[in-house]
């Protein structure tokens, strides 16, 4: 096919009763059937808590398991779907690895929406405290006059420095800057090479 690490999204919640998690592990079987060696990467809704499709998808046999916490505690009424929450979508995540420990998992938060440094580190502890492996840092950009309006343009350094207190708690890898987003063709370039490195080391390839 030409490409080694192939991610799969969807643009909004599933209506159907496992949120879509059946849909998504079968097509991740069906390509880990044409090219076992392509690394694939999920990235999906919190399926409303649902340990069960958590499940589903962390056994299909997919590389990299990943929801976005979006934002900080304090601020995801403002900013997300009143379906989800802070904790529901830590123990989405906490649950993949559960049920798959050799899983990474990964996440994305917004910066810009008024949170405080001292809120971005706590989310980045209580990712840790459930081992996720990767987490990026974008600047938020406002769609349309009708989302939500940037509160600051946070400056590189600050991104840098976000950076470096993640690696230092143990983060896999870590990506910050105004321009990242959860999936970019920088970070899955590293990704690809971390992944293919480690399991080589642990005798799983």
């Amino acid at each position: 096919w030409g490409v080694d690490y192939i991610v799969l999204t969807s643009v909004d919640r599933d209506d159907i009763a496992d949120g879509g998690a059946g849909h998504f592990a079968t097509t991740v079987e069906l390509m880990k059937h044409k090219k076992p060696e392509l690394l694939v990467e999920c990235l999906v809704s919190d399926f409303r808590g649902d340990e069960a499709s958590v499940e589903t998808l962390a056994k299909s046999g997919l590389d990299v398991y990943a929801h976005n916490v979006e934002t900080v505690e304090r601020l995801q009424k403002f900013v997300r779907d009143s379906r989800a929450g802070y904790w529901q979508s830590i123990n989405t995540l906490k649950h993949a690895k559960e049920v798959k420990p050799d899983l990474y998992t990964k996440t994305s938060l917004m910066l810009g929406l008024g949170e405080s440094d001292e809120e971005v580190i706590q989310t980045m502890k209580d990712l840790r405290s459930v081992d996720v492996d990767v987490v990026t840092f974008g600047q938020y950009l406002r769609p349309t006059e009708n989302h939500l309006s940037v509160v600051e343009y946070v400056k590189p350094e600050k991104f840098e420095h976000f950076k470096k207190v993640g690696e230092e708690m143990g983060f896999k890898y870590v990506a910050s800057g105004p321009l990242v987003r959860s999936s970019y063709k920088a970070g899955e370039f590293y990704l690809t090479h971390m992944i293919n490195k480690e399991r080589k080391e642990k005798g799983l390839d």
